[in-house]
């Protein structure tokens, strides 16, 4: 097993809102003026469609401004190169371009789908996802729940827990309540209606001026595949109101003490708004790290260990957006690539180890708040805390996504033949951030360096080995058939069995079917999903563990699973090379990459060496 991630750099804090002087109507260099102007006035001007942005769209048009790129805010009849959405994928029908929405994201970062998702890599690499809390989902696992709480009481009699319960489709803190007890559960229709995640709550976070607070950090998924994901430099400390207590019996209901929520918190008496980002209810991210490295805490290795845990729940998430993906856009279908900007939200306990409390597929990115000047009577007022930490983020995810220097680079990787491979590793002390960011830096030298922090595959050495359940999804959407479904039929299951061969004696396709209608019938009663019938892609990974223990016993899951999936893809490629033997009889040989062979070399040698070692390993593990 790969050895945990070492230290990362202590990025450091912006000093000042990178953007202030363009609010100030400050003239940019480089604007229909002199050489520079000319050059800048030839290029054509990056398209964005900010119609269906809603509340990001002043953050949205400050960063447009700034990259003098053209906004169309009521949509226009040509296609534009970037749409930017507020809500979902499905916002606009799009057939080109790029868009910030991934399909299926809302779907994926739902409390409940969230909890399954981080559970199943929990029982693959128990120690590596212990960055989430130990969750039930309600109401199937209420019985579970129950017991295993019971359970650990007899253990412990001195053991008084505390639980908070968070409805699954909730959002800024609505519906969200700590119990000392499963009995507190409360116990009314809507929790059939409306399922819930139930969390061990952390009871020791780590305080700064006696009060509870978690951080917002941004993290921008800039493709699937291959996956690359980029971390903002700062984020946003919220605070609570009232100073932190243990929680009793007392201050269990004491919402401002307990929830960390913004949208709850901004309604206590002692919220306070600040012009400073040292300040107030809300902070800059990088305020707080300049306030613990002044006490000595190793901020290196608390950047580590946020990169680590946002890396490992975006590989957790990835394989069933996949799913969602090629259903939405099957390939060969025209559409549009995707990107998107989550809002990761975490919470440092005492220790400082980050603990990760939520994924938001639409975070906030309002700059103003509103100020009730008189009863009734409400003004948005600038935040310059938001301001400062959004705008960025926003500006510099368009720098990243335009299309103009993907162009570029596409030319210059063509004149130079190839792209250097980055071999980083968590110690890495220099804050450049690559070619394309110095190709981007030196088109747009009147803007600051960007704000975002590649992450991966910068680091991918260290995470590789867990990105299993990706092998198993890409298994799963080979098997499903039909172009735009999500969900695998009795017939596709019966074929992936076959065709990698993994039915014997003892286990028929008899008992491939019971398996098939087990699980499924399982899950579909869990009201996961009735939109179509079959296997979803966590029932299918459930079966394919089930699958992994029969054929490889006395071994970790990991390994079981690994070597299932070794011996699933050998089978394929076997079947492919059998496949592509008989169509390329009468035609020119090449290899599956589409590169020549050597003068007399067959195609099926090359496939069939790598497989007969793979083999060999098979046959030693059983």
């Amino acid at each position: 097993m790969a050895a945990a991630p070492r230290a990362v750099p202590k990025w450091p804090p912006r000093r000042c809102c990178p953007h202030s002087k363009w609010r100030r109507g400050r003239r940019a260099p480089g604007r229909r003026g002199g050489e520079e102007g000319g050059r800048a006035a030839r290029r054509p001007r990056v398209t964005v469609d900010s119609s269906k942005a809603k509340t990001s769209l002043e953050a949205l048009k400050i960063s447009l401004r700034q990259l003098h790129w053209r906004e169309y805010p009521f949509g226009r009849r040509l296609p534009c190169d970037i749409y930017w959405h507020g809500v979902s994928f499905h916002d606009n029908n799009i057939f080109s371009g790029q868009v910030n929405k991934f399909p299926g994201m809302t779907e994926m970062v739902r409390k409940v789908t969230l909890s399954r998702a981080v559970r199943t890599m929990q029982d693959l690499f128990p120690l590596e996802y212990n960055f989430y809390p130990r969750s039930w989902i309600l109401p199937e696992e209420l019985p579970l729940f129950v017991d295993e709480v019971r359970m650990m009481k007899d253990s412990d009699p001195s053991w008084k827990p505390t639980f908070i319960v968070k409805p699954d489709g909730g959002c800024q803190g609505d519906g969200i309540y700590l119990i000392r007890d499963p009995s507190d559960i409360r116990q009314t229709g809507s929790i059939q209606s409306r399922p819930a995640v139930v969390q061990e709550y952390i009871c020791k976070p780590l305080l700064v001026d006696k009060l509870k607070f978690d951080i917002r950090l941004y993290v921008l998924l800039k493709s699937l595949e291959p996956l690359e994901i980029y971390i903002a430099k700062d984020g946003l400390s919220r605070f609570c109101t009232e100073p932190y207590q243990e929680p009793t019996l007392k201050n269990l209901h004491q919402v401002f003490m307990h929830l960390t929520n913004y949208s709850l918190n901004i309604h206590s008496g002692n919220f306070i708004h600040s012009d400073n980002v040292n300040t107030g209810s809300k902070r800059t991210f990088s305020s707080i790290l300049c306030r613990l490295s002044s006490r000595g805490a190793d901020v290196k290795k608390l950047w580590s260990d946020i990169i680590s845990l946002v890396i490992k729940t975006i590989i957790a998430l990835t394989p069933e957006l996949k799913v969602y993906y090629q259903s939405d856009i099957p390939a060969g279908k025209p559409g549009p690539t995707c990107f998107q900007i989550l809002g990761f939200d975490i919470l440092l306990m005492k220790n400082l180890k980050p603990m990760l409390l939520e994924v938001n597929a639409n975070p906030s990115m309002r700059i103003e708040h509103e100020q009730e000047l008189s009863p009734g009577v409400f003004e948005n007022v600038p935040s310059p805390v938001d301001e400062e930490v959004k705008v960025a983020v926003i500006r510099d995810t368009l720098r990243l996504m335009d299309p103009q220097n993907k162009k570029r680079k596409d030319i210059q990787c063509q004149t130079s033949g190839h792209v250097s491979e980055a071999n980083e590793d968590l110690l890495d002390t220099g804050p450049a951030d690559g070619p394309e960011h110095e190709t981007t830096r030196a088109l747009e030298p009147e803007l600051p360096s960007l704000c975002l922090k590649q992450v991966f595959p910068k680091y991918a050495k260290q995470f590789n080995y867990l990105r299993l359940v990706d092998r198993v999804a890409a298994l799963f959407i080979r098997f499903l058939g039909v172009k735009g479904t999500t969900k695998l039929g009795p017939t596709g299951f019966r074929t992936f069995i076959r065709n990698c061969k993994l039915s014997n004696s003892n286990f028929s396709m008899a008992c491939v079917d019971i398996l098939y209608i087990d699980i499924t019938r399982r899950r579909n009663g869990m009201g996961i999903d009735h939109k179509e019938s079959g296997m979803c892609l966590q029932a299918f990974v459930e079966a394919f563990f089930c699958l992994a223990q029969k054929k490889y016993k006395s071994l970790p899951l990991h390994q079981q699973v690994t070597l299932l999936i070794d011996f699933c893809e050998y089978q394929l490629s076997v079947l492919d090379e059998k496949r592509r033997a008989v169509c390329h009889a009468d035609g020119p040989h090449l290899t599956p990459a589409g590169h020549h062979l050597a003068p007399g070399a067959h195609p099926s040698l090359l496939g069939r060496s790598a497989s007969a070692s793979k083999l060999s390993d098979y046959r030693n593990h059983r």
